[in-house]
């Protein structure tokens, strides 16, 4: 079951797709997409990552960071960012810490999630049934941007 609404976001550290140490923390003050998906380069994942990459400038227009995480080591993020030129950094959970402490283990990969994270670093938004064709653009209608 997904963290509720109005819960303190986990705070977590992870490596992003390009080496960088990457955590909640760095983001305060800002909304954050924290968006978890299953495996890197599949049909629905690419679609969902996609549908971020083409909203991206909105995203960056309302200072807002678009995080995406899964259990997908680096070299796996790396290609799949290149492949379909991901602006985003991807996170990799290895350990699948990240994703034990939001709630959304599938049993060795990442239920698709998705948390919105306010300027306060509480969960405004939970997504958990998702058309990854329009994601991002409903994420950005239900904050009115």
């Amino acid at each position: 079951m997904a963290l509720a609404v109005g819960t303190p976001a986990p705070a977590f550290t992870a490596q992003d797709t390009h080496g960088n140490t990457v955590s909640l923390s760095d983001f305060s003050g800002k909304t954050v997409i924290l968006y978890f998906y299953p495996k890197d380069d599949t049909p629905g994942c690419t679609k969902e990552a996609c549908s971020f990459r083409d909203n991206y400038t909105v995203y960056q227009g309302k200072d807002i960071v678009v995080l995406g995480v899964s259990a997908d080591d680096e070299a796996s993020h790396q290609q799949f960012t290149q492949k379909f030129n991901l602006p985003f950094p991807l996170l990799a959970d290895t350990n699948r810490s990240i994703i034990q402490s939001y709630d959304v283990d599938g049993g060795g990969y990442a239920k698709r999630v998705t948390y919105v994270i306010n300027p306060q670093g509480a969960i405004a938004h939970v997504y958990s049934s998702i058309n990854t064709e329009t994601h991002a653009t409903d994420i950005l209608s239900d904050l009115g941007l």
